[in-house]
């Protein structure tokens, strides 16, 4: 069981987090017409549909939902999938969602779905970055950044009590 101690985030500090990048999207994507916001498995899904309802609540911008399934622990070797298609992708704002970002490897192999089809933009999200890249990753939106050791782990949970994110 997690330490109460190494509790980074609560769950009214991850509402704020996702309320702010919502506000974010909505300012760099109002006129977007095709607007997709992506998640990757796991927390990125959770996140992505977090924002998704967010936007909704704060605007007319009504995005799509699709998440991303990768192996996250050998993502060079996985086999990409999205849960659904892009559709008229020339026009298509992808938004690239997961809960951190550390090295950048598995956002770098997420992005295999996208490689062969015409896009607008991409943009990505994550509400930790940690800034151990190793891979040219960057972040558009970012809940927060932190300091890390690279032995440290960033665990994001959901839980009957809401979210929270916890240094391990």
């Amino acid at each position: 069981m997690l330490n109460k101690s190494s509790q980074i985030l609560d769950r009214e500090a991850i509402r704020s987090k996702i309320k702010r990048i919502a506000f974010q999207v909505l300012e760099n994507n109002y006129k977007e017409e095709n607007l997709y916001i992506i998640g990757i498995e796991g927390g990125g899904a959770i996140l992505g549909q977090e924002i998704k309802r967010e936007l909704k609540e704060i605007s007319d911008l009504d995005p799509t939902f699709i998440e991303l399934n990768i192996d996250k622990s050998n993502p060079e070797k996985s086999e990409v999938k999205l849960s659904d298609p892009i559709e008229n992708s020339e026009k298509a704002v992808i938004l690239l969602v997961d809960d951190v970002l550390n090295s950048g490897k598995t956002m770098f192999y997420a992005l295999k779905p996208f490689l062969n089809i015409k896009l607008k933009k991409i943009e990505t999200a994550f509400l930790v970055n940690r800034a151990h890249r190793s891979f040219p990753i960057s972040a558009n939106y970012t809940g927060i950044e932190l300091a890390t050791t690279i032995q440290e782990r960033i665990n994001f949970t959901r839980s009957d009590e809401g979210f929270g994110v916890y240094l391990e």
